[in-house]
């Protein structure tokens, strides 16, 4: 028995806006509160304030410079950013020699598929795995997400990050193919599935005989970090093309309700329902997966193209036409049976959009039965996640602890 409680950090973006990350967040503290309740837990992460109000646990900025994520422009702002890249070396340090482990819970920590520079997260996070090996904390990537790097500062600081933890785990075989083609030896390294699955789902509701609405997840897209040339077109494209989508709908007398995964959406929202002009859409005030969740249930058909809107439909039952960014939503969408129906972002045409909308949406019955079958799948590999995580590191007698106190 231990005389001392585990220390356990979690580390991460947390906080600050997207629900993605904060879902991601609330399934490792879910899991730590039931299978290692006497575990003191803090966290690193993005916004502090709202991760400690929301989530009942202490936490600390993950920058000393509260201007990190705006770009700077005047030498005053820049002198601070560099400064304070100096002075994150000693914060994450001291923070991280408190701990027994550190958790990265889920995200797509070790990709860059949207913008990214080099010396935001991925130089955080390599503080944090170089930290905690110079202090023998053992840091944890727990079903994270990866991708291929072009940048060459971005795919060193990411490389030697994952070398460097002493766990890791993906959500998909893409990411760990990923991180293998990068010169990472992945040879123990297992693959699970995304944390949201472990949430638990909204309560069961009466079925009504009028239609849902069509739920359609909308998104700040730009592209990915190597196309910054063209990320005005992207967008302008994406825009454009689910416009022109939800219009159809709209004229056909379908409700359609706007999803956002980001505070950062919320402007793309804004300029669809400005461009149709139809008290038939409406945005839905969703904070979080739970709230997504509910929002998906109630629908019909969704159509999404953020990664965890994509989750929070699939994990609920409901027909998912996925407006992919990235290999990881085709990889999600191939993983839950539903790989034919994907949907290019960038190219985002509505006529196409619409044959493949009808398509799935005569295919309802039969796709809610593969979906239901499939989470069962998933969430027992969620289960093995947070098995294999508990042997990995915390001591043989807390695994004993936890194997009898686990759900």
């Amino acid at each position: 028995m231990r005389e001392k409680p585990l220390r356990i950090g979690v580390f991460g973006l947390f906080g600050a806006g997207n629900s993605g990350n904060d879902g991601s967040l609330e399934a490792v503290l879910d899991h730590l509160r039931a299978a290692h309740p006497d575990a003191v837990v803090d966290a690193m992460c993005g916004g502090p304030e709202t991760v400690a109000t929301r989530y009942g646990v202490p936490a600390t900025r993950l920058n000393w410079y509260r201007g990190e994520y705006r770009t700077a422009s005047r030498a005053s702002a820049i002198a601070a950013k560099a400064l304070g890249k100096l002075v994150d070396v000693f914060r994450t340090a001291a923070w991280v020699r408190r701990h027994d482990a550190v958790i990265v819970p889920g995200t797509g920590v070790l990709e860059t598929t949207l913008p990214l520079r080099p010396w935001g997260f991925p130089y955080s996070l390599f503080l944090l795995c170089l930290t905690g090996r110079l202090f023998g904390t053992r840091v944890a990537l727990v079903s994270v997400g990866a991708g291929a790097i072009g940048v060459r500062p971005t795919r060193v600081l990411t490389r030697w990050s994952t070398r460097l933890a002493a766990y890791r785990s993906y959500r998909d075989d893409q990411s760990r193919d990923a991180m293998r083609a990068m010169g990472v030896n992945t040879a123990r390294d297992e693959v699970y599935a995304d944390l949201v699955f472990a949430l638990p789902g909204p309560s069961a509701s009466e079925p009504v005989e009028t239609r849902g609405p069509v739920c359609v997840g909308v998104m700040d897209f730009h592209g990915s970090n190597d196309e910054r040339d063209v990320a005005e077109e992207i967008h302008r494209r994406y825009l454009d093309g689910t416009t022109r989508f939800v219009r159809a709908l709209v004229e056909e007398g379908r409700p359609v309700r706007l999803l956002t995964g980001d505070e950062l959406d919320r402007p793309v929202a804004a300029a669809i329902v400005d461009a149709v002009g139809s008290p038939l859409v409406t945005v839905a005030e969703a904070a979080s997966l739970a709230d997504l969740m509910k929002e998906t249930a109630s629908a019909d058909t969704v159509v999404a193209t953020r990664y965890h809107n994509l989750v929070c439909a699939l994990k609920v039952g409901t027909p998912t036409l996925a407006l992919s960014y990235s290999g990881k939503s085709d990889a999600l969408m191939a993983e839950m049976g539903m790989g034919a129906y994907c949907h290019p972002a960038r190219e985002a045409d509505a006529d196409r959009l619409l044959e493949q909308f009808r398509e799935l949406e005569r295919r309802s019955g039969p796709v809610r039965r593969t979906l239901c079958e499939r989470n069962l799948v998933v969430a027992r590999r969620v289960e093995d996640q947070f098995a294999a995580l508990t042997t990995a590191l915390f001591p043989a007698t807390d695994h004993a602890h936890a194997l009898r106190e686990a759900p």
